[in-house]
This record gives C-alpha cells, structure tokens and sequence, in this order.
C-alpha cells in the first residue's frame, strides 16, 4: 500500500493506493479531513469500433450512509442519481477527459463512492 500526504488550501489530503477494490485496474482511497471518497477506475481490453470519441463513463455515487442518514419508512433503497450527483460526475468528467489519447476507444468506466462526508469538505473535490 503507498500512501501520499498533501497540505491543500490547509486542508490535509491523504491518498492511499492499493487498499480497496483491488480488481479494479486503478483504485484509491482519498481523505480530506473527515470526508473520505473511494474512486475506482476500469477500462476493458477490446476497442470500441465505430465511434468517434472516448467511451469515459463517470460515476458519482452519494450515500445516506455517508452523511448520517439512513432512508426510512417503505423504501429504503438508494434511489436514482440526484442532480447534484450528476453535477459532481460532470466536475470529475471534465478536468481528466482531455488526458487520455484522441484516439482512445476502450471505454472507461470511472466510479467514485462517498463513504464519508463533512460540510466543510465537499466530496467531489476529493473526487477528482
């Protein structure tokens, strides 16, 4: 396991490689003070033929569980992404999008899990 310490913003950022998801091709553990985000990467081995772009999938997965908040009463799933979830993939999609190859057509498929969040952290700043 490697980790990396950083002081941002007085903000301490640790970020620890090779703990979780290990059958994903890449995976890290972020923390930023008590916000803690798991982000893990795939990518498949064939090219995708006949498109013209680079297949990159972005997943912001927020949870109940990580600011306190368990989901009562009949149902108690996880219901579909909120906006702010979408917002926050589009924040993590943007800035890494132009570092893979033009010609890239292996889709990708990035996921990022909330496990832990504080107000004054956001996490899709430890997401990306």
């Amino acid at each position: 396991m490697k980790t990396w310490k950083r002081d941002l913003l007085g903000r301490t950022i640790v970020v620890e490689h090779g703990k979780v998801a290990k059958q994903a091709n890449g995976s890290v553990f972020v923390r930023m003070e008590d916000t803690a985000v798991i982000a893990a990467a795939t990518m498949s081995s064939r090219r995708t033929e006949g498109i013209d772009f680079v297949p990159l999938t972005v997943e912001f997965q927020e949870r109940f569980y990580a600011a306190g908040k368990i989901p009562g009463g009949f149902v108690k799933r996880e219901g579909r992404p909120s906006e702010s979830a979408i917002l926050s993939a589009r924040t993590i999609d943007r800035p890494i999008r132009p570092l893979f190859p033009k010609n890239m057509r292996n889709e990708i498929q990035l996921i990022v899990t909330v496990v832990s969040a504080d107000p004054e952290n956001p996490p899709d700043l430890a997401g990306v």
